[in-house]
């Protein structure tokens, strides 16, 4: 996902980029060969942490892999979809209803 920061004025301002987003080009740098293994993804990438929200938040990868309770993945899709809902769940962390939901949209 990725959020666009508020505009202050004149001047472009780049999306913040987080979950997903981040993640994909990261892996594709890498050039995994799958099927792998959540071990061999660590240590493939060096165990980056992955933002998780515009605030900032984030997550290391291997902590993120082992919260999906998979160890072997078949394609990069199939990593990418189990990894998902765990960086979904991380970015609504501390937050509650509707409120919290946009405030988690939000990049301040």
């Amino acid at each position: 996902m990725g959020v666009r920061p508020p505009t202050s004025g004149s001047g472009e301002h780049e999306a913040i980029e987080f979950g997903i987003a981040t993640l994909t080009p990261m892996l594709e740098e890498a050039d995994l060969e799958f099927p792998i293994n959540a071990e061999a993804v660590v240590q493939s990438l060096g165990d980056p942490k992955i933002p998780v929200d515009a605030k900032g938040r984030a997550v290391a990868l291997s902590v993120a892999l082992e919260e999906t309770g998979e160890n072997r993945f078949e394609s990069q899709r199939e990593l990418l979809n189990a990894i998902h809902p765990v960086l979904e769940s991380r970015r609504g962390v501390g937050s509650s209803g509707w409120l919290g939901t946009i405030r988690n949209q939000l990049p301040f």
